[in-house]
C-alpha cells in the first residue's frame, strides 16, 4: 500500500492519493528501468516532485538501467552538478542499535541495494525526536523514536526518502554483514 501526503497541483488537476498510486503502479517514469519501487512510497512526494524535477528524475533512473551497478566502483560522483550524486559503498552493517533516524532537507534519497540485504526504518519525522540539529552542511538532522515501519532492503526495489521521511539504513540482515549499495541524491524540487 502506498502512503501519500497532501493534495499537490498537477498540470491536470491535482495529485491526490489515489492519483498519485495510479501514476507510480502506471510505472511510465521507469522509462525501461526493471527495478521498482517499494510499495509504500509516498507516492503524492513522488509524483510531485519528479514532475517538478523531471529531466533529473530521469536522469537517475537512466544512470540505474544502463549501468552495470555491481561493477561500479566505491566513491561519489557527480552524475548533474549539485543535482544527483551518486554514491556507491560496501558498508558493513550495523547491528540496530548502533543506527539512528535521519532526515535531509536538500536532496531526496535513492537507496538501492545492489548485492546482499540490508534492513530499513521510515518514519514520518513527528513521530520522531531531533537528537542532532539539521545541519545545513552535511544536509542532515538525527532523530531517536521507538516507531517506524522497516523493510528488508534486496536487489529489484529501491526506497525513496523525501524530506519529510525520516528513515533508519544500514540495519544488518543476520547473514549479511557487507553489502554493496547505491545512494543517489536527487535535489529537491525548488531548493
Amino acid at each position: 500500500m502506498f502512503s501519500c501526503s497532501s493534495k499537490v497541483a498537477t498540470s491536470g488537476g491535482e495529485w491526490t492519493p489515489k492519483r498519485a498510486e495510479q501514476w507510480v503502479k502506471g510505472g511510465t517514469w521507469k522509462n525501461g528501468l526493471k527495478l521498482d519501487v517499494y510499495p509504500d512510497v509516498d507516492a503524492v512526494a513522488f509524483a510531485k516532485q519528479y514532475q517538478a524535477n523531471k529531466a533529473i528524475w530521469d536522469e537517475a533512473f537512466a544512470y540505474m538501467r544502463d549501468h552495470d551497478l555491481a561493477a561500479l566502483p566505491n566513491g561519489s560522483s557527480k552524475i548533474d552538478g549539485d543535482q544527483l550524486t551518486l554514491s556507491v559503498t560496501e558498508p558493513t552493517s550495523k547491528e540496530f542499535d548502533k543506527t539512528q533516524w535521519e532526515s535531509h532537507k536538500k536532496y531526496i534519497d535513492l537507496q538501492y541495494i545492489v548485492r546482499g540485504k540490508e534492513k530499513m526504518g521510515v518514519e514520518a519525522l513527528p513521530k520522531l525526536t531531533v537528537t542532532d540539529p539539521y545541519n545545513d552542511t552535511k544536509d542532515v538532522a538525527h532523530y531517536s523514536g521507538s516507531t517506524g515501519k522497516y523493510y528488508v532492503a534486496e536487489p529489484g526495489t529501491f526506497y525513496l526518502f523525501f524530506p519529510e521521511n525520516g528513515h533508519r539504513p544500514s540495519i544488518k540482515v543476520e547473514g549479511y554483514d557487507v553489502v554493496k549499495k547505491v545512494v543517489f541524491k536527487i535535489r529537491v524540487a525548488g531548493t
